[in-house]
């Protein structure tokens, strides 16, 4: 089957544009990982090799987490530029609907979902294991050595090194060094007027040649005291040159990669889903055996066993029921008064120090389990994390796609900070997600799908919008709604037209212009702008004889625009554009209108507002009267005239 031009087109306008956001999104977020670990990457001498190698490995790791951003990014430009151009516009007058141009996009991204899915279980956790074993080899390498001036230096282990100066050719002035590497009761001090600093061919020892100094050496470990109060013997060299040997690994040494293998971050879902089972295994036999370890050691037990035993069970014929029941139980109390004073205070000491070694037992053992629990919920979080973010890419791209199509701008300026906005707030809401799971405060896989139920229902209702051409994002939308709530008015504007189908009824026209004006006048003799709280939620703050002579107004324009003379046409102009409030600005009305204003704190602002609105609607429909009368004049005028 031939895939259709309109398909194609699509694809040629998505397809560059994901690969380009995606490298975008990839490096962004590749340079969040550099800034979090560049304190283990500067200063150790590291090879170009190994940080190459380092950022090949979290390029791949950070995969998933830049693909959902490249797909609402590029989704979100695809059709901002689709509908800045009319592009969109003209498909739909074609009768090509949003999901019709959305279909070959949709299968695109549920391959990339797959794809993704499949590359996070696969080369993920390959990818992860050597990034990890090298951000460990790396904090474990020893920085680059530099020694500063005028200040002791304690770089090197087991020595502190001070140097008055340094020169441009590594000449180094007035040296001290304290070499307290076999301990403080065999410090070494040596003193020199210059030397030189550098590495050994095998980079395991650091060569000191020095020139002109005094050594000065403790020989307590070489065993010269023969009395306990005898002075140290030390020994005093003094040299013209001498080679001094500090041993000092330079080598970057690579990790054991076995340790992060077994850990959850290097294992695959089948892997991680053979740990949770014997994990939990573990688990439960440990708490079993702990319950049973302290079944033993409680009193209950010696009670079980009393009365389990043959002297218990050894009752003399004919007892009543009641007295048998008595004898069963012990009275402790009763026991513990029948001892001395001292074999109390036994009693007492004992049973302190056994509920202490229990208590502190059972606490050790508690931090065993806490930790072994968290290292299973992380696998958990792991395993849903294969899946969350798969699934991210579908839903963003249900959020870009019609948030597009609605505010219809393209380019990198509207789509890029719309799209950082909501990833962050994605990023967010899955961190305080996985931040519950991992605690143990919600379960794994409520915490790590929070971000998914936070955004689809967002998704699934631009999606609804944009199919029903809603102007939910237009600017022009809310400004309007803000003129008309302050009372702001919009200017008439009427054009003489080229060609008049109907010509103007003069006397008709009059008599609707008369009409109008005795509307107006009854409105204001009967209407106030205050009105009581009830009277205004009884007809949920609508106004239907407002209503009809907006109705009436808007039908007089349009009759008088048929009109040849201008100065008509510029009268007409002069009436207001009124906004009274109709059936469908509010749900309210009868007996759900009091309700709703007997809820005090949605009803009250709701009831200021409209007195408030009603303050200009009486003066529009003041100014339909004044206007009224003048054409009246005019149209009077023009017939004396004639």
């Amino acid at each position: 089957m031939r895939i259709k031009r309109l398909y194609i087109f699509l694809l040629k306008t998505f397809l560059p544009l994901f690969v380009m956001t995606f490298g975008i999104c990839l490096f962004i977020v590749l340079m969040q990982f550099l800034w979090k670990y560049v304190d283990d990457m500067v200063g150790k001498g590291l090879g170009m090799g190994v940080l190459a190698e380092m950022f090949s490995y979290a390029a791949l790791t950070l995969v998933p987490l830049a693909l959902p951003l490249a797909v609402l990014l590029a989704s979100l430009m695809t059709f901002g530029n689709l509908g800045e151009q009319s592009e969109l516009l003209a498909m739909k007058a074609a009768g090509i609907s949003l999901f019709r141009v959305m279909k070959p996009l949709i299968i695109v991204l549920c391959l990339v979902a797959v794809g993704a899915f499949y590359f996070q279980n696969s080369v993920v956790p390959l990818s992860q294991v050597k990034m990890w074993t090298l951000v460990q080899s790396m904090r474990q390498k020893s920085p680059e050595l530099d020694i500063p001036e005028g200040t002791f230096s304690n770089e090197i282990a087991g020595y502190n090194i001070y140097v008055e100066k340094k020169e441009r050719d590594g000449l180094l002035r007035n040296l001290m060094i304290y070499d307290h590497s076999a301990g403080f009761n065999s410090a070494q001090v040596i003193v020199a007027d210059s030397g030189r600093l550098k590495m050994a061919t095998s980079k395991l020892y650091l060569i000191l040649s020095m020139s002109s100094g005094e050594a000065f050496e403790n020989l307590n470990s070489q065993g010269q005291r023969t009395k306990s109060n005898e002075a140290v013997p030390y020994r005093k060299e003094t040299f013209a040159t001498k080679e001094f040997l500090i041993k000092y690994d330079a080598n970057f040494n690579r990790a054991d990669e076995s340790m992060m293998r077994n850990r959850y971050v290097g294992k695959n879902l089948a892997d991680l889903r053979k740990s949770i089972d014997s994990m939990t295994l573990s688990l439960d036999s440990v708490k079993e055996q702990n319950a049973t370890l302290l079944y033993n050691h409680s009193y209950k037990r010696t009670l079980d066993e009393y009365r389990q035993s043959p002297a218990a069970n050894h009752k003399p014929a004919g007892m009543p029921a009641e007295e048998t029941a008595e004898e069963d139980l012990l009275d402790f109390d009763e026991l513990y008064r029948s001892k001395t004073a001292g074999a109390r205070l036994s009693l007492l000491t004992q049973a302190k120090s056994a509920f202490e070694n229990m208590k502190s037992e059972y606490a050790f053992k508690a931090t065993l389990l806490a930790g072994e629990e968290k290292e299973m919920r992380r696998h958990h979080t792991e395993m849903h994390k294969k899946f969350t973010l798969s699934f991210a890419c579908l839903i963003f791209f249900f959020i870009g796609a019609p948030l597009g199509a609605i505010i219809r701008k393209g380019g990198l300026g509207m789509p890029v900070v719309i799209s950082v906005l909501l990833f962050v707030f994605y990023y967010i809401i899955d961190n305080i997600g996985f931040k519950m799971a991992s605690n143990g405060m919600w379960a794994p896989w409520e915490g790590m799908w929070l971000s998914s139920a936070v955004l689809l229902p967002l998704g699934g209702f631009l999606t609804w919008k944009a199919v029903n051409d809603s102007v939910i994002l237009n600017a022009d939308t809310y400004v309007d709604g803000f003129k008309k709530w302050m009372g702001i008015r919009i200017s008439r504007k009427i054009e003489k037209k080229e060609v008049i189908m109907y010509q103007l009824d003069r006397a008709s026209f009059r008599h609707h212009i008369a009409g109008l004006k005795r509307q107006c006048e009854t409105y204001l003799s009967t209407n106030r702008r205050w009105i009581s709280y009830l009277a205004f939620w009884k007809r949920g703050g609508r106004d239907s004889e407002a209503a009809q002579i907006v109705d009436a107004l808007e039908q007089l324009v349009e009759e008088g625009s048929n009109s040849d003379r201008n100065l008509v046409l510029n009268k007409l102009m002069d009436y207001p554009v009124v906004n009274a409030p109709r059936k469908t600005d509010t749900p309210f009305s009868g007996y759900a209108g009091i309700l709703a204003g007997c809820l005090f704190p949605v009803g009250l602002p709701l009831y200021l507002a409209g007195i408030y609105r009603r303050r200009f609607l009486l003066s529009d429909i003041r100014s339909i009267c004044r206007v009224s009368d003048e054409l009246l004049d005019i149209l009077e005028s023009m017939e004396n005239d004639e």
